[in-house]
């Protein structure tokens, strides 16, 4: 019998992925195959996902038209993973890998099948992704649900144009990255300002987290909540304008139209 799901690569994104779905009773271990190189990684899943076929490649996966491959590889291997893949009978490939364009992997694949690109960031790993996905060109309403259904496994998903993507890649993919460095600095000025360093860590991450849940929670937009913590001429308005004097807000539009930029290059 065929696989239903097959995961090339099984790093820390194609695992989580795999794990996610399984949760999520998406699948029965008997229908997911993980594929990694490394014989040390292959153990490692073995022992982590007991039931679940790991192989070394794709040539001893059993494929047929319905069975789906998650593409989540370095992307110097992508094209000539693809190519392989190509050479089954898979008709649906969803493409996790940063910058690749759906129309390279396409013409790596070497004929007409299902290819959607997939923008995830890091909180996948505990099933709080936020993921963008864009469908090819020889892609159906059918294909970009059942992508949606793989991903929403581990998170939220939104469909984009695919000429977007690299937008998405600039904001919500290193968005982790961004946050994580804001509450380093905001650990390091509580010790500044005397707090002992775990207390000031718990504070900035439970505050982290809890402003997160509040906006998601009440639907209000940013600017509501900060208002509604902004007294005039208090201790919030004083730091908010420290913040601004120092284009914190122009800061993060650069770093976005950055990282945007070096998508569309590694796309080229």
């Amino acid at each position: 019998m065929a696989y239903r799901l097959i995961v090339l690569g099984a790093g820390k994104m194609g695992s989580a992925l795999a794990a996610g779905l399984l949760e999520a009773r998406w699948c029965a271990p008997g229908e997911m195959a993980l594929v990694a190189r490394s014989r040390e990684t292959r153990q490692a899943l073995a022992e982590r996902f007991g039931g679940v076929d790991v192989l070394a490649g794709l040539e001893e996966a059993a494929v047929d038209a319905d069975t789906g491959i998650v593409l989540a590889v370095k992307p110097d291997y992508a094209e000539s993973v693809a190519r392989v893949a190509g050479a089954t009978g898979v008709s649906r490939l969803l493409s996790v890998v940063a910058g690749l364009s759906s129309a390279r992997l396409e013409a790596a694949l070497g004929r007409p099948v299902a290819v959607v690109r997939a923008m995830p960031n890091t909180p996948v790993l505990v099933r709080r992704g936020a993921t963008a996905i864009a469908g090819g060109a020889h892609v159906t309403a059918a294909d970009l649900d059942w992508a949606e259904s793989v991903m929403g496994a581990v998170g939220t998903v939104v469909r984009v144009a695919e000429r977007n993507l690299d937008a998405v890649t600039g904001l919500s993919g290193p968005m982790p990255a961004y946050l994580y460095l804001v509450v380093e600095a905001l650990v390091e000025a509580g010790v500044h300002q005397g707090l002992e360093r775990s207390v000031a860590n718990r504070l900035v991450v439970d505050s982290f987290a809890g402003a997160g849940a509040l906006l998601q929670a009440t639907g209000e937009t940013p600017e509501a909540l900060r208002a509604q913590v902004t007294s005039p001429g208090g201790t919030t308005a004083a730091g908010l304008r420290v913040l601004e004097s120092r284009a914190v807000r122009s800061a993060f539009l650069e770093a976005v139209a950055s990282a945007a930029e070096r998508s569309r290059q590694m796309g080229r």
